[in-house]
């Protein structure tokens, strides 16, 4: 019974030191707390992060520039805060149209 048994087994798992090294492979793989599964998501998480930090240094580099921009030229700062913030002088009526759905 235990010939047939050992028979599915290869032999450089037979000895105690092929099981040892065959379970320490499973261990790691497959039940610490770092898995391969862990690893890899991990690993997919680390490199969006790493776009989504260039994206954000690109967006800040470009914020900067508009910044050093509207700092020289007051007709630009005006035209700016008109724009974005919907401001007005006080002689002046503003009126903002929403596209309806």
């Amino acid at each position: 019974m235990k010939e047939k048994f050992l028979r599915f087994i290869p032999a450089r798992l037979r000895n105690r030191y092929g099981l040892g090294l065959g379970l320490f492979v499973l261990y790691v793989c497959f039940l610490s707390d770092y898995d391969l599964y862990t690893t890899l998501k991990l690993r997919a998480e680390l490199s969006k992060k790493r776009s989504e930090h260039e994206r954000y240094e690109q967006d800040i580099r470009t914020v900067r520039a508009e910044l050093h921009e509207l700092n020289g030229d007051m007709a630009l700062l005006e035209k700016f805060a008109r724009e974005k913030y919907k401001m007005k002088r006080d002689d002046e009526d503003v009126f903002v149209l929403v596209a309806r759905r």
